[in-house]
């Protein structure tokens, strides 16, 4: 037991010894392991310092070159710049010495010419003394007094401008009318044929077609109240005379004429004639014509593209449906005034939807020229100015007949489209006596001027030929003359499209060989 007892002690004595040399062991080898690591980590340490020292110079010296570099560059554009400096001042300074050298030859110039004008001024008095004297002695050779010399020389240079002034006028108007011609051809001709459209003429009294003779009886009624009744209602005349299945209807207002031939269509396919019932028919029919009325001003307004147009003016435009002016239709009339100023004003560069406007407007005066006291004209403007119109539009209605003086380029144009839509072949008719008096008119202001034997009035008074006396008048006086002549016509006549002035001058030499 004691024997077990001492082995246990023995074996736990050499137990923990050899436990203890290996915790020494142990320990030992960890205090080497911390003075190595600490050893390399004071050499890692040296290691990075001395990296970051060696960036640290590499940075600096890196930034030194950039710098000295930006320095260089520096302190190279300062001398060029002083380069630059020194030559602009060497510049100047030549500008300096240049400038200096003008001032003295401008001096020099300024003395020459006062010098030369001094001079001058001398020989004007020099020259005035010499003429004077020269006038003298002109007059004293001549016998002549200075009113009569004056006159004499004034008559010469009369003479002279009279020959000159013709071959002058005769080299320019030839230019002119070439160019000129060509170009009213061109925008008239354009303006004309897009817009050429056909005219018919117009009677003043209507006719309307019955079935038989016997539905005359019934239109005249016992002891003829009914046409007496119809008459009265409708405002016009019934004409009921032998002419075989026609009954006349006459007026002086188309628009009454139209609705008394409407009334007396329905009464006669009615068959109920009565004074009653004529009254209720033309009540009714002189409804249907208001709306009819202003759906034709409508319809003309769409055609020529006018809008924004009062109301009270599209019935006036309406009612010129039934207006006729030398058998021409008046609305029919205004809507190709309208489009050919727009074209004309399309032409020269102005606003054609403005030209347009005051062309569709200029004879509303007609509409309403019975009701309202003046021309049609003054109407129209009135009537225009009422419901606020442009100035442009109102002086047009005004100024188209050349009634006032034209202060628009609209009123011209509007003028020139009425001329030209009403004196184109089949639009108008004139009558007999006012055609005579244009004719009339054309010769005598032809013969008021000296030099002229005869003048005909030819191609309806489109033509005025001049025969002139070949002793008082020369060729270039012709052309004068010529000139004069269409001026007046101008200022005196009224006439549609152009007037042209011809005059002819004959030398006739006659001799007998014996």
């Amino acid at each position: 037991m004691s024997d077990m007892m001492i082995s246990a002690g023995i074996g736990l004595a050499a137990g923990g010894a050899v436990g203890f040399f290996f915790e020494r062991l142990r320990r030992g080898a960890s205090y080497q392991d911390r003075d190595q690591i600490l050893e390399q980590a004071k050499r890692d340490a040296e290691t990075l310092k001395r990296d970051e020292e060696l960036k640290a110079r590499e940075e600096l010296l890196k930034k030194r070159e950039e710098m000295e570099a930006s320095l260089n560059d520096t302190r190279d554009g300062l001398h060029q710049r002083e380069r630059d400096l020194d030559k602009r001042e060497g510049g100047l300074d030549d500008r300096d010495e240049e400038f200096i050298k003008r001032e003295k030859m401008i001096e020099g110039q300024q003395q020459k010419l006062t010098t030369r004008v001094k001079a001058m001024e001398v020989k004007e008095k020099e020259l005035d003394r010499l003429l004077s004297e020269e006038q003298e002695k002109l007059f004293q050779i001549s016998s002549l007094t200075p009113d009569q010399a004056k006159v004499l020389l004034l008559d010469r240079l009369d003479r002279q401008l009279k020959d000159e002034t013709g071959g002058l006028i005769l080299k320019y108007e030839s230019e002119l009318k070439n160019r000129q011609e060509e170009l009213s051809r061109e925008i008239l001709g354009m303006a004309i044929q897009r817009i050429a459209s056909a005219q018919t003429s117009e009677m003043t009294v209507s006719t309307v077609d019955i079935p038989n003779d016997e539905m005359k009886g019934r239109i005249i009624g016992r002891e003829g109240r009914n046409i007496r009744a119809f008459e009265k209602i409708a405002g016009v005349d019934v004409i009921v005379d032998d002419t075989p299945g026609v009954v006349v209807v006459s007026a002086f207002d188309k628009v009454r004429r139209e609705i008394a031939r409407l009334s007396l269509i329905k009464l006669i396919e009615d068959g109920r004639i009565h004074p009653t019932r004529i009254e209720e028919v033309v009540n009714e029919t002189e409804k249907e014509m208001d709306a009819h009325i202003r759906k034709l001003g409508l319809e003309a307004c769409h055609e020529a593209n006018i809008v924004g147009l009062h109301e009270k003016l599209v019935y006036l435009m309406g009612r010129m449906q039934f207006r006729t002016s030398y058998s021409q239709n008046v609305l029919r009339h205004s809507i190709e005034v309208s489009h050919i100023t727009g074209l004309l004003c399309e032409q020269v560069g102005l606003d054609s939807t403005l030209g347009r406007r005051c062309g569709f407007l200029h004879d509303i005066g007609k509409a309403a020229d019975h009701e309202m006291e003046g021309g049609h004209p003054a109407v129209g403007a009135e009537l225009l100015k009422r419901y606020n119109e442009g100035e442009e539009v109102v002086h047009a209605a005004a100024g188209h007949h050349d009634d006032i003086r034209p202060e628009f380029i609209y009123t011209v144009l509007v003028a020139a489209a009425d001329a030209a839509s009403a004196s184109r072949p089949g639009a108008r008719r004139e009558n007999l006596e006012r055609y005579v008096k244009r004719l009339e008119d054309l010769e005598a202001i032809a013969c008021g001027f000296p030099g002229v034997n005869h003048a005909f009035a030819v191609q309806a008074g489109r033509e005025i030929r001049i025969i002139v006396d070949s002793n008082r008048v020369n060729d270039r006086e012709s052309a004068k003359l010529a000139k004069e002549c269409a001026g007046a016509i101008e200022e005196n006549l009224t006439y549609p499209g152009e007037v042209k002035v011809v005059v002819l001058r004959e030398t006739k030499v006659v001799e007998h060989a014996r």
